[in-house]
Parts: structure tokens; sequence; C-alpha cells
């Protein structure tokens, strides 16, 4: 089968050659004998031998971000954290809920189907809050719209916990989920347009790390008060999720605002300030200035330097003329938004006590503390990916994670469709279920779970990157609402195996996806990323001006 150029995965020096090589960012040594400085003030030799990691070239950003050593900033690393403590409420949320739900449906009296609703009910309306939060971020600032997103949960939180009918409960779930809307779009992005080029997928994977804490957290919470009477342990679960939403919206003021939300409102001085702070030396700074600035006014048509800016046109231009380029990025964000989401794994997470039920776990406390296991397994893993993200590239670990996420999807497929025929219940198929489980969870963390937030954050032009992310996670929050409220009807339909089986095969198709239309984008500064969604006799062009 031949390829276009832009899709040719066996050309190793193509952006979207699942193992990139390590120079991609510059040129290949085969062809990099002249690097030309954008300002022209020189032109440097550079022999074939030479490593293009031992390359200092003064004159260019591509300096700092291609050194072998790469420290994390300090500066960058504590904004990202604070910034990235704003997913724990997702995360609580969705470890919370599927443990409490099991005594929600006892205290209150609901049927399953209510119990659907509930549960997805808050990823249908965080629909709401991640279509809204790129122009709000675009307009009020990154900074004050996560202190927005923080409040808004914080009230959503009190209601659940509060909440003395079913209505009640089920307002409070669709006020949270606007809040949980607005925290996924603007952590990545706040953070990717923070963090330091060498460093970005580590940082930008934060919010992920930290959904994944929130859900242990929320298995831990269900296995301490489970032991409490009914009408009272899961008002606890889910009332406790006010404490870390107080907690950000205290720590985000001492947060700095994006230093490239700043340049687009004309505000260059402050921008300059933050960058200092988040840069190795201060000339790293100013050519990440440069770079920022030059692409604010391209992109904006010149209109940088003025404060009058707030995101307007954006989705006009995204939806109904988008360029090639724009298009072919869009397709890129909202496909591994949609696969990220149609992967079950949320379905999985909030009804994983109705899962092991069904393979043949009857204590109830016995359900939950299996799902505590789960939650350290994803735990675990998201750290590892997050830590080696930077290293292995964005591809390598996805297309690992989606493979591997196939297979257990499988073998979880395999066990329960065992377990259903079997009057006996095994203890093996029991225990390959329960493996298969967390085996599932864990290559979502190692790939799906933080890479999706760095890609949708970092492949955006700086225009469109906030309302294009938010254009991206609304498929995702649209999907994970579809799933959720979906999966134990199908379930009974179909079986859990069946489920399972469709969901791997979803896992396949998702495979070739990212192999054909991911490009890697480890190592580009933010201003260099779109260059790899362009022709190639675009990209040909660019090429030209660095050699």
């Amino acid at each position: 089968m031949s390829f276009p150029y832009s899709l040719d995965p066996n050309k190793e020096d193509n952006p979207y050659h699942p193992f990139p090589p390590e120079s991609e960012s510059l040129l290949s040594p085969s062809s990099a004998k002249v690097l030309h400085q954008k300002d022209g003030a020189r032109e440097k030799g550079i022999s074939k031998t030479t490593s293009l990691e031992d390359i200092e070239d003064e004159g260019s950003s591509s300096s700092f971000s291609h050194r072998k050593i790469a420290p994390i900033n300090r500066y960058a690393l504590a904004g990202a954290i604070l910034a990235s403590t704003n997913s724990v409420l997702l995360g609580y949320d969705i470890g919370v809920m599927s443990g409490a739900v099991l005594f929600i449906k006892e205290d209150m009296k609901i049927t399953s189907t209510q119990v659907e609703i509930l549960v997805g009910s808050l990823n249908v309306c965080s629909l709401i809050g991640s279509l809204a939060s790129g122009k709000t971020s675009d307009w009020i600032g990154r900074r004050y719209t996560i202190i927005l997103a923080a409040a808004t949960f914080l009230i959503g939180a009190i209601l659940m916990g509060l909440a003395p009918s079913y209505s009640i409960l089920l307002v409070g779930r669709l006020i949270a989920g606007i809040g949980v809307g607005y925290s996924l779009m603007i952590a990545p992005v706040y953070v990717a347009e923070l963090s330091p080029t060498l460093t970005r997928g580590f940082l930008t994977s934060l919010p992920e790390v930290f959904i994944n804490i929130g859900i242990l957290l929320g298995y831990i919470s269900n296995y301490a008060l489970s032991g409490l009477p009914e009408t009272l342990n899961w008002r606890l679960m889910l009332g406790l999720a006010a404490v870390p939403a107080v907690v950000v919206a205290i720590g985000v003021l001492t947060m700095p605002e994006s230093p490239r939300w700043l340049v687009m409102r004309g505000r260059r001085d402050e921008a300059r300030k933050v960058l200092i702070k988040t840069s190795e030396t201060k000339e790293e700074a100013e050519l990440r200035l440069k770079e920022i600035v030059e692409a604010a006014s391209f992109s904006l048509g010149g209109a940088s330097s003025s404060s009058a800016w707030q995101g307007e046109g954006v989705w006009k231009e995204m939806i109904f003329r988008p360029s090639r380029q724009l298009r072919r990025i869009l397709i890129a964000a909202i496909g591994v938004n949609f696969f990220m989401q149609a992967s079950g794994n949320d379905a999985v997470v909030y009804y994983s006590p109705e899962v092991f039920r069904d393979a043949g776990i009857a204590n109830r406390r016995q359900q939950v503390g299996v799902t505590v296991i789960m939650g350290l397994a994803k735990t675990s893993f998201v750290l590892i990916s997050a830590f080696y993200l930077d290293k292995f590239g964005r591809r390598p670990l996805l297309l690992l994670g989606s493979i591997g996420m196939a297979l257990s999807l499988a073998g979880l497929g395999l066990g329960s469709k065992y377990l259903q025929y079997s009057d006996e219940k095994p203890i093996w198929a029991i225990v390959l279920c329960v493996v298969a489980v967390c085996s599932a969870v864990s290559f979502f963390s190692i790939g799906l779970g933080p890479i999706t937030w760095v890609y949708s954050s970092e492949i955006f032009p700086m225009k469109f990157r906030a309302q294009g992310s938010s254009l991206a996670i609304s498929v995702n929050r649209l999907v994970s609402g579809v799933v959720s409220m979906t999966f134990l009807s199908i379930s009974r339909e179909i079986s859990f195996g069946g489920t399972f089986f469709a969901l791997s095969a979803i896992m396949v198709v998702g495979t070739v996806f990212f192999y054909f239309f991911l490009p890697e984008t480890k190592g580009k500064s933010l201003e260099e990323i779109g260059t790899l969604f362009e022709d190639r006799v675009e990209n040909d062009q660019y090429k030209l001006l660095l050699s």
C-alpha cells in the first residue's frame, strides 16, 4: 500500500514514524550541513558526524530545547502542580462514585437507569464547561478560569453531600460537571503554555497524574467510610470533594498567568517576567519571548500588541473555514479524545464493583477493596508514563498503551464470558478478570490517559489553542457521558464479556488511527509543532529555512 508523504509511517525522518530519531526536530544528519540562523547574522558549519544534541546554536531557540540534560524548572513545576491539583476533583469524583453509588442505590431506592443517569450526567454536563472554557480562558485568562472551575465544583460537591433527594443530588452533580469541564481543558493548556519545551510532556501530563491520585483517594474514601450507616457514608464520600476544591481555589491565587496569553493581550513585560522565572537563563527567556511574539503576531494578524483581542472569530474559523493544516490538527485532537473515552476506561472505573460482582466477588467490602488495588495500579503507571514521556516521546507510549488495552480488554471479555456460562466460578477466571481490569487501566495510564491531555494542549496554534482544546475535550466529555450512561444497559443486552470484546475492537481501530494520523511532538516548541501538520511542500520549505 502506498501512502501520501505526510502519512507514510515507514519514512524514518517522518514525524509519523512510531519511533522517530532523536534529532527529528532539527535536520536529519544526512542533510544537515549548514544551520541557517533566523536573524541571518551568521552561518555555522555542521559535520555529518556531529551529534545534534551537542549543537549549541546561540541564535536559535532550538539550542535550549535539545540539551542532553533537561532540568525541571522549579517555578514551572510549582505552577504545573497547582494547576493540576484541580484535576484531583474529577479523579476523586470518578473514584468515589464507583463505591458511593452502591450505597446511594440502597438508601434512596433508585433504579439502575437512575444510577446510569446519575453517573453519566457529570460527564455530559462537563460538556458545557469544556465548550465554554476556551472562550472564557481567552477572555479572563487561564489562571482565573482555574479558580472558576474549582468554585463551580465546590458548589456541586456541597449540594451532593447535603442532598435530601435524588433530584437535588442530580442537580449537584450537574453543577460539579460544569466545573469538571472547565478544569479538564484549562489545566493542560495552562501547563503547556507555561512549560519549557523539553519538560513540557512531563509537566503537561501532571493533570492525568492528579486525576489518578484523585481516583485512588476516592477508592480509599469508599473503603474507609463503607462501614458507616448507608444514610451517612455516601454523603461524606461525596461531600469531602469540597476540601480539595477550597485548596485549589486558594492555591491558584499564587500562580503566574500564562506567558502566551499575556502576549496575546499585549502584556509583554509581564510575559517576560514569567518566562525569566520558567527559563534556565535570561537569554533563553528572551528567545522564547521573541518566538511567542512572532507566532502571536502571525496568528492574530498583528493584533498581539493590543489588549482588545478576546478570542473573537476562532470558532467560526475552526468550524467553517479551517486551513488544511488546522483541519489535520482538529482531526488529530478530536480523534485522540474520542478514542480516550471510547476505550470505556471511565465506565470500567465507575462500574468496577459491578464488574467484580459479576465476576464472582460477592462481598461489597471486597468489591471496594479490589478497586483500591486497581487505583494503585493506575496511579503507579501514570507516574511511570509521566517521567518517560519526554524521553521516549508521545507516539511510542500511546501505541504501547492502546495495544495493551486492546489485549487486556480481550482477556477481560474472555474471562467474563467463561464466568457467564460457568456455575462453579473458578478462581483462575476470577483472577483473570481482576488482573485484566488492572492491566487495562494501567495501559490506559501509560498511553491514552496522560498523552491525550498533553497532545490536545500542544498541537494547536496559539490563537486556536484554548478554544480548539475546548472543542476536542467537549468530544471527550460527550463520548464519556454516552459510554457511562449506556454501559450497564449494553452489558445487560450483550453481557459484560460482549461489551469488553467490543471495547477491545475499538482500541484496535484507535491504534491504527494513532499510527497514521498522530505525528511525534517531543522536543519541539509549541510554535514549531504546527509545521508537523503541513503539506510536504510546506514542510520542505520550513526545513529549507533551517538549512
